[in-house]
């Protein structure tokens, strides 16, 4: 699970999606879930969690994100890549956990 707090703004997109991917590859093939909190749900983060994406599609790893923003949540499903592994998005964090802890046992 990785958490991002606050907005990393548009200098920060590529670092964060450096530190993400990397945490990717790193547990590999694990679920992934990315917690963004309201401060981070903006366009830089949405646009690391769509690039992360790809990423995680292109490695068969499932994603889910979570965020409380509802328009955050329409700007992923809206632009998720949807040739591969299906971007899930969820409001709620526990739903989110215990649907990657059942993806992980399957």
């Amino acid at each position: 699970m990785i958490r991002v707090d606050s907005d990393p703004g548009t200098d920060g997109r590529a670092e964060l999606v450096t530190e993400i991917d990397g945490l990717v590859r790193a547990y590999h093939p694990a679920p992934v879930v990315i917690i963004l909190e309201d401060r981070a749900a903006t366009g830089a983060a949405l646009s690391a969690v769509l690039l992360v994406h790809r990423t995680c599609t292109a490695l068969g790893v499932l994603l889910s994100v979570v965020t409380s923003s509802a328009p955050a949540r329409r700007v992923l499903e809206a632009n998720a890549d949807s040739a591969g592994t299906h971007l899930i998005i969820h409001a709620r964090a526990d739903t989110a956990v215990t649907t990657a802890a059942l993806a992980a046992l399957v």
